[in-house]
């Protein structure tokens, strides 16, 4: 058959640019990684002899060469040669997107048996199945010569804290199957005739030996510290006590090593940290009370059977951020995983195997956009969890039109539309925070207290909330009778802590931190009011005396401040690139354009002249701040 002429001379698909250049430098790694810090660009790795690097204030995908950044890198002296990197159309030959595995047909979760699924097969058919991105689970061992996690296994990204050496297999007993279980749910291959497949069955994966042992606040921190530029995701299923009495949280070294992974992990980005929200509800317990699981930190992550009704173990509390499944709508069809002494098991449930699910999709979501933030993959989540089929009797919608449950978080994950949302993700601004001391004189409970406080100051700074923590200090006779609940300016009320009937603690809350996503994309300005009731049934006193401290922690959505005429501040700052020029200074005359976030020696810019005289604009597809450089302003 011979081809038209239409056909013949059919124009090529666009030539598509991605935020990544190959380039190559002089002298090796190390001026590899001088270039990254001199112009804020995220080191991504080495293919000898080029070094890859990227940009998030970049848009991800565009039809035209970024000139701003080629005429950079072309005068930079250190550098040799270097290409923007531009999208490749690939197909996979003979590749099937449902898996042959013989268990699969068992993961209803994942295989359109139930409507609706976690949507898992439309994140693997657009050819994302973790490949690149590395997780590890924190729990008792892992049986790294399992068939069906073998070839996946990473020793990079394992290691024994109970007995101090690099082989994370566990102690077999009855109880240390967990961390197999949950490694399996991530990260089991896919094709090879055994068992299942993982969510992500192209990552590889690593365990963390800890639980079998004495439990010390530095086991905790080693293990969370494991590797930060080499793990991409650490997934945790364990946390304090579920027993309805225990309030608990990381210790000193956890804590920060829990800052220190957000703040320096993978590379600046920040490391992953998904946590299981906890078992406890047959005990009327509150994942409030849980300091890993309410961390800002962290994504905590409930649990939701196949027929839409919330699991008698699952807790509540407005830290949940999303759901997955963790059982169908009995005990005898669960979560399709591997097992001890090489077996496999379809008996895996509660929010342990949740969270695994979930950390599985973000890495799915990673490998789409490896240069997602900690905070990105909480926006992505949020706006990929639907509450779809999940019932409850408390699902509300905030102050900007999302529905959120306090059981559920922003609803059921769905893989395909997280890697979606990962591709056309723009990138978040700095983190602000913002606290305000709502008493600071001791105040009587009694039956109830209500606090209002306005932090219109911090409206300021603030226009777009994130999470909301409250930092409380009280003493109470019975601390589980006391309900404590916030409301927002926007009219959204979090139930910070529900009634704990088997918490009869005298204790009260020493500077205890309670945390609410449910106000996240809210504008903070006006009266924020604080209720705390007795709801139980015994007589109590207490409350004196009484502190509370209210911290807004959030992401910049727009622009907050902009350069005042006749006057200049290095700090003040403009959206997109844009921004009015201080008093003296010219267009078109040199200026510095700093990505937020970035070390202020990110290079010189010359800004194009726009139709405004009044504006500089460095580009229009990068967040930047407009520094007008000292000689170019009037002395303050």
């Amino acid at each position: 058959q011979l081809c038209s002429r239409e056909s013949l001379w059919a124009s090529p698909p666009p030539r598509v640019y991605l935020s990544s250049w190959a380039v190559r430098v002089a002298a090796g790694l190390r001026d590899a990684r001088a270039l990254a810090h001199r112009h804020g660009l995220l080191y991504l790795g080495q293919g000898e002899p080029f070094y890859h690097f990227s940009h998030r204030g970049t848009r991800q995908r565009a039809l035209s060469r970024h000139w701003g950044w080629h005429m950079r890198l072309s005068r930079d002296p250190q550098v040799l040669w270097f290409e923007q990197q531009t999208l490749k159309r690939r197909s996979r030959r003979g590749t099937a997107v449902v898996p042959t595995d013989p268990w699969f047909p068992k993961q209803w979760y994942m295989n359109n048996d139930i409507h609706p699924d976690l949507n898992i097969l439309t994140a693997w058919s657009r050819g994302y199945t973790g490949l690149g991105v590395v997780l590890t689970v924190l729990d008792d061992g892992l049986e790294k010569d399992h068939p069906d996690l073998a070839a996946n296994y990473d020793p990079l990204a394992s290691y024994d804290f109970n007995s101090n050496d690099p082989d994370p297999q566990p102690r077999y007993s009855d109880t240390n199957w967990h961390g197999t279980r949950c490694a399996g749910e991530v990260a089991a291959v896919a094709n090879n005739g055994i068992c299942g497949a993982g969510v992500a069955y192209n990552a590889k994966i690593g365990g963390v030996r800890m639980l079998d042992g004495s439990i010390m606040d530095i086991v905790e921190a080693q293990a969370l510290s494991l590797q930060p530029q080499y793990i991409h995701i650490y997934s945790a299923s364990w946390g304090p006590e579920d027993d309805g009495r225990t309030v608990d949280g990381p210790g000193v070294l956890a804590a920060a090593a829990f800052r220190r992974g957000v703040t320096q992990g993978r590379g600046g980005l920040g490391s992953i940290f998904i946590w299981a929200s906890g078992n406890g509800g047959t005990n009327y317990d509150n994942c409030n009370c849980d300091g890993y699981t309410n961390s800002i930190y962290t994504v905590s992550v409930g649990s939701v059977l196949g027929d839409g009704h919330r699991p008698l173990y699952s807790e509540s509390c407005p830290a949940i951020l999303t759901t997955t499944y963790s059982s169908r709508t009995t005990s005898k069809v669960q979560i399709v995983t591997t097992d001890l002494h090489h077996r496999c098991t379809d008996k895996h449930t509660g929010t342990s195997a949740s969270a695994p699910l979930a950390a599985g999709m973000v890495a799915l979501a990673l490998e789409a956009n490896p240069a997602l933030t900690w905070r990105d993959l909480q926006h992505l989540i949020i706006r990929a969890s639907k509450p779809a089929h999940l019932q409850a009797e408390d699902w509300a919608e905030n102050g900007v039109g999302r529905r959120v449950s306090h059981y559920y978080g922003y609803g059921l994950l769905d893989a395909g539309l997280l890697v979606q949302e990962a591709t056309t993700w723009t990138g978040t601004r700095p983190q602000e925070k913002c606290s305000v001391q709502a008493v600071q004189v001791p105040r009587e409970i009694s039956s109830k207290l209500i606090i209002s406080t306005d932090v219109s100051s911090c409206s300021k700074s603030i226009r777009s909330l994130e999470h909301v923590q409250v930092e409380l200090s009280l003493s109470y006779s019975r601390r589980g009778d006391l309900v404590v609940a916030l409301s927002s300016p926007m009219g959204t009320t979090s139930t910070l802590v529900t009634v704990r009937p088997y918490d009869t603690s005298q204790d009260g809350y020493k500077d205890w931190t309670f945390m609410s996503t449910h106000f996240w994309d809210e504008n903070p300005k006006g009266t924020w009011t604080l209720r705390l009731e007795n709801r139980g049934d015994a007589e109590n006193t207490g409350g004196c005396p009484i502190f509370t401290g209210l911290t807004l922690c959030l992401g910049l959505a727009e622009a907050q401040w902009q350069l005042c005429p006749g006057t200049w501040h290095p700090w003040h700052r403009a959206r997109m690139g844009q921004g009015e020029l201080p008093a003296g200074a010219v267009p078109g005359a040199p200026a510095l354009c700093q990505h937020p976030g970035l070390p202020q020696d990110t290079g010189e810019v010359v800004c194009a002249p726009p139709p405004s005289p009044a504006l500089c604009v460095c580009s229009a597809e990068e967040f930047w701040e407009l520094r007008a450089k000292p000689d170019l302003s009037p002395s303050l």
